[in-house]
């Protein structure tokens, strides 16, 4: 029988069973050990496997990702939690410049077995410096390999396949995904890279959403249906290396396909897989749309917020004047709730 898990809880299970499994799993980074352990997903670490592997660091972003590589050169697991993805940017040599080459440049010898967990997402009006997604400068860069799970399943799995990889491991982590909830199994299991998810069913329109956005995908899906529009929901669950198959096999089914990305859409992940589409002759064929962020920094204002992120509203608008060109313009009267639109399986 399946259980119920919230996402955050998903990912504490995760970290549970492979340190308990694995002596060389660490969890290191600002909060891992505080009241709140980073939103409850490292709750009751501190207290089974001591401070030794479960250790809060210093405002040093850099200095404390040269600590972490260096303890999976020798050995280690370390998984290395950033409350805020902006402040990945301070690390970016150490990402970019040393875990991502350090295999390549000793042919194989040396690996670096490490997992960077990251949040992205709104939240209380953070600002510009607070909500960024730079998720899509890190898919450019080869050795770095990045999931962004929406579900608390592929949440567990994910993290897991991740812990045990020899590569670096970016996990991206959208704040409004902890209030999703999910079958996990209770046993240890693995998602593997490049295997994207289809949520919801559909023939006229493919709607990809990148983190979150699969889930206002996934509404934009319910309100589609109102009209008789049925979408195709795809998450992508990995980002690099990215399940084209998947995304290629819906979009030439529906003719029509908008990616929603969790971030700018200049080179970002809708830029990629709509450049492969193109690659691969299938233009001509298949109406494509990307959206994403409006390209100006976050505000901080719940207004001007509401015209800076896509939302179910706005993808389940746009994929109706896609389908329905000419027709008088529409938008949904209704709003799902969270639990309205979570995906339970069946897997």
């Amino acid at each position: 029988m399946h259980r119920v898990l919230s996402y955050p809880d998903a990912i504490r299970e995760a970290l549970d069973q492979e340190m308990s499994r694995d002596d060389s799993v660490l969890v290191m980074g600002q909060g891992v050990d505080d009241h709140k352990r980073i939103l409850g997903t490292t709750r009751g670490l501190l207290e089974k496997f001591g401070p030794q592997r479960v250790f809060d660091t210093p405002l040093a972003e850099d200095g404390m990702t040269g600590v972490a590589i260096g303890a999976a050169m020798a050995g280690l697991r370390p998984i290395h939690s950033h409350i805020r993805m902006d402040f990945v940017l301070l690390a970016m040599n150490q990402l970019v410049n040393m875990a991502a080459k350090m295999s390549h440049m000793y042919s194989g010898a040396l690996c670096v077995p490490m997992v960077v967990r990251s949040l992205i997402g709104k939240s209380w009006g953070q600002g510009a410096q607070h909500s960024q997604s730079i998720y899509p400068m890190l898919m450019n860069v080869p050795g770095l390999k990045i999931v962004a799970p929406t579900t608390p399943y592929d949440a567990k799995g994910a993290l897991i396949q991740a812990i045990r990889d020899n590569n670096p491991v970016l996990m991206i982590e959208h704040r409004l995904l902890y209030y999703q909830r999910g079958y996990v199994p209770e046993e240890s299991y693995t998602i593997p890279f490049g295997k994207g998810r289809v949520l919801a069913e559909g023939t006229d329109v493919t709607l990809v959403g990148v983190s979150h956005m699969a889930i206002e995908c996934l509404r934009a899906h319910r309100y589609l249906r109102e009209v008789g529009i049925r979408a195709e929901v795809i998450d992508p669950v990995s980002l690099n290396p990215l399940d084209m198959d998947c995304i290629f096999k819906s979009a030439t089914k529906t003719g029509k396909l908008i990616v929603v990305d969790n971030a700018w859409t200049p080179c970002g992940a809708g830029a990629e897989i709509i450049a492969r589409i193109a690659e691969n002759r299938m233009l001509s064929a298949i109406e494509c749309r990307r959206m994403g962020f409006a390209f100006v920094p976050c505000p901080t204002t719940p207004t001007l917020e509401a015209l800076f992120y896509p939302s179910a509203h706005k993808i389940a608008t746009e994929a109706y004047a896609m389908l329905r060109p000419g027709s008088p313009a529409w938008e949904p009267t209704t709003r799902l709730d969270v639990e309205e639109v979570e995906f339970k399986g069946p897997f």
